[in-house]
């Protein structure tokens, strides 16, 4: 709609312009063409003036409307990824602003920080400060300055002034937002204004967000143990198991299960058991690697997901979870044994007939004999099964 407001003032200007040109003409006597070129140099002028107006009230407009529709767009997510991501994006987009980090203190020993343009750890480092009597701290502007040396170490320029905004919900002060800059010609109060404008819309959105993400990770854990749970592991599985496919990346599963744990919970009683299960659980915690994913998937039966793995690293993973869990006693229950079911990934195995397989592996050595591994490789008789005890 603008764009064409600015077309059809610019046709109205050259309708002017040739209308003024044909009535000179007419009275042109000769000596009126220095006034006719005068007049319409004029005309001229007025008329890129005019345009030049128009298409800077259409830029203006046009930034209008993204911030609106970024800043309305922060509310109508929670995931909190996804609004970080916003919130960074929007920040980007204030002219001057070449990085961006979203600090949240989320009450752990380390905030959650998200980073355009900078990494979290590198050239930026504004920090958190800590606000005064839980009051919500004001804006803070930085100038950054550095050696001949690391001037030269930089062609593409250096990050020279900071300016932290402070997120807040409800009136608690959450973190901030931090804008930089390399033109070293400083945040000025518009700039300043925009940003405060976005860390306002943004903190109750990330705040949301945070609390969405908090709930939804404790729906996904274990009440006894604090392993992810059932549901968890189904969903994580399936999807460990596309992108296995999808990137031809190997994938490992280990199911586990306590040798004898209902006669131990009979003799020990039920509380007394879950005791031993959640410490068990703990020593699990304790080997996994960080990329790994531990599951409670029922009773006394446990399951670990292993990305960018194969069969010998499964089978490495359970002689380590062995070991850990029968080097000591547990609790009331003297010294346990695990036994498991270990697979790897297979071209055409879906989710389920990945877990199936390790389950069926599980239970062949559960009939072999305590702290035994099955290690299946690929279905049907060539290669099968290999059974061994845990020492062997």
């Amino acid at each position: 709609m603008t764009t064409a407001l600015i077309a059809l003032s610019a046709a109205l200007a050259a309708t002017a312009v040739l209308g003024v040109v044909f009535l000179l003409v007419r009275r042109n006597d000769g000596a009126g063409e220095e006034r006719l070129a005068h007049v319409v140099a004029q005309i001229n002028d007025r008329m890129e003036t005019m345009v030049r107006d128009l298409s800077e009230a259409l830029e203006r407009a046009q930034e209008e409307n993204r911030r609106s529709r970024v800043l309305g767009e922060l509310a109508g997510s929670i995931d909190l990824d996804e609004v970080l991501n916003r919130t960074l994006e929007a920040a980007g987009a204030v002219p001057g602003v070449d990085a961006a980090v979203v600090t949240v203190d989320t009450g752990a020993a380390a905030p959650l920080v998200a980073a355009v343009g900078v990494t979290v750890d590198g050239e930026a480092g504004l920090g958190a400060p800590t606000p005064p009597d839980g009051r919500v701290p004001r804006a803070i502007r930085v100038a950054y300055s550095y050696d001949a040396e690391q001037e030269a170490a930089a062609p593409d320029g250096l990050l020279r002034d900071g300016l932290a905004v402070p997120l807040a919900s409800d009136g608690d002060h959450l973190g901030y937002l931090a804008a930089y800059g390399r033109a070293g010609t400083g945040f000025d109060e518009a700039q300043a204004a925009e940003l405060e404008e976005l860390a306002l819309r943004a903190g109750p959105a990330i705040e949301n967000a945070r609390r969405f993400r908090e709930a939804r990770q404790l729906a996904d854990l274990d009440a006894l143990t604090s392993l992810h749970n059932r549901r968890y592991f189904h969903e994580t599985l399936a999807r460990e198991v596309a992108r296995a496919h999808r990137y031809s990346r190997s994938l490992a599963l280990i199911v586990l299960d306590l040798d004898d744990f209902k006669a131990i919970n009979d003799r020990i009683g039920h509380l007394s058991g879950d005791a031993v299960l959640a410490e068990v659980a703990e020593r699990v915690r304790d080997v996994v690697r960080s990329a790994d994913v531990a599951c409670r998937v029922g009773g006394d039966e446990f399951a670990v997901i292993l990305p960018e793995s194969t069969l010998a690293d499964a089978d490495q993973l359970y002689k380590r979870l062995e070991l850990a869990v029968s080097s000591r006693p547990v609790g009331q229950a003297g010294r346990l044994h695990l036994s498991a079911g270990v697979t790897e990934l297979q071209p055409d195995d879906d989710a389920l007939t990945f877990f199936q397989r390790a389950d069926e592996a599980l239970y062949r050595a559960k009939d072999a004999g305590k702290a035994t591994v099955v290690s299946v490789g690929r279905p049907g008789p060539e290669p099968g099964p290999w059974v061994r005890s845990a020492g062997s």
